[in-house]
């Protein structure tokens, strides 16, 4: 690989950053366990937003997370359907549009309509929590597509 073509780890080129990256991310989760999300749903929206992103690396780490917290292998393989299944609760659909919405940034009509649907489902401390949750996991998806981190076989 040439120096142009060889990949930079951002986490590795600036420590100082991944670190208040980290710590953000750990903000909304202590954020999320005081609103009452659990930490199933908080993977859900990890795992759907990386799946969008197209994030190989946050999704091999997040479906991980999400089985260890409790999560079905049959709601993981039909999350990225999740509007056309009955397998979600109101709340977790609501949490997965608004992540969605900030993942996508849809136009303002459809962008109004989803934080609605949101908003008639979720109290405004959720909504913040769930808002933080998708910005964060988003950064993360970034640092990790642009570093291009690598997914590692099970041994």
């Amino acid at each position: 690989m040439s120096a142009t073509t060889e990949h930079i780890f951002l986490d590795k080129q600036h420590p100082a950053m991944w670190r208040a990256l980290n710590g953000l991310g750990l903000k909304a989760r202590e954020a999320a366990d005081a609103a009452g999300i659990d930490r199933k749903t908080v993977e859900l929206l990890y795992v759907r937003i990386s799946q969008i992103n197209g994030c190989a690396y946050c999704l091999d780490m997040h479906v991980r997370d999400a089985v260890e917290s409790g999560e079905t292998p049959q709601r993981l393989a039909v999350l990225a359907a999740w509007r056309d299944t009955a397998l979600f609760t109101d709340k977790e659909r609501a949490a997965l549009a608004l992540a969605e919405n900030i993942t996508e940034l849809p136009g303002h009509p459809t962008q109004d309509h989803e934080e609605g649907y949101a908003r008639e489902h979720l109290s405004a401390d959720e909504f913040s929590v769930v808002s933080w949750l998708a910005i964060t996991i988003n950064a993360f998806n970034r640092v990790s597509i642009t570093s291009h981190h690598p997914v590692r076989r099970d041994r």
